[in-house]
């Protein structure tokens, strides 16, 4: 695929530009209840969300289908009998794949057209934020408009 040299060279700047730290992102912790899952999602009313482990590190992602399908599969499901299922007990359909800190513009692009944000872990795997597609498309947006500029 040729890639026009525009697009190329913007393109390859850092991705933290566009990082959302984990401090002001949701996440779940992958020993969280389903009940503590339905709980966040309700408040929060994100549609799918990372999941890290005890060390901090990227573990895959939940969403409301994922706990929607545990919920028409469980013959009898209880809310009361969620608290005690933990959400690394039921399966993911199709978790988000994560980039490095180190990975290029190029990769964001790419991988934004199909997940609506993009985990980014370190070189230990230890999950630190995300990229939104929405900042992939301002980013693209913003650098065509100046592009004449």
């Amino acid at each position: 695929m040729k890639i026009s040299s525009f697009i190329y060279n913007e393109f390859m700047e850092s991705i933290i530009t566009l990082l959302t730290p984990k401090k002001v992102t949701f996440y779940l912790n992958i020993n969280s209840t389903i009940r503590q899952a339905l709980e966040k999602f309700d408040a929060h009313r994100f549609t799918v969300v990372p999941l890290i482990d005890d060390e901090g590190k990227y573990c895959g992602t939940l969403s409301e289908g994922d706990l929607l399908r545990y919920i028409k599969h469980s013959a009898s499901f209880n809310l009361k009998k969620s608290e005690n299922v933990s959400i690394s007990d039921i399966e993911h359909y199709r978790p988000y794949q994560s980039l490095k800190i180190d990975a290029s513009m190029l990769d964001v692009f790419a991988l934004s057209q199909e997940q609506n944000f993009i985990p980014v872990t370190d070189d230990n795997n230890i999950f630190i934020g995300i990229i939104k597609r929405k900042e992939v498309i301002k980013k693209l947006f913003d650098d065509f408009s100046n592009k004449d500029k």
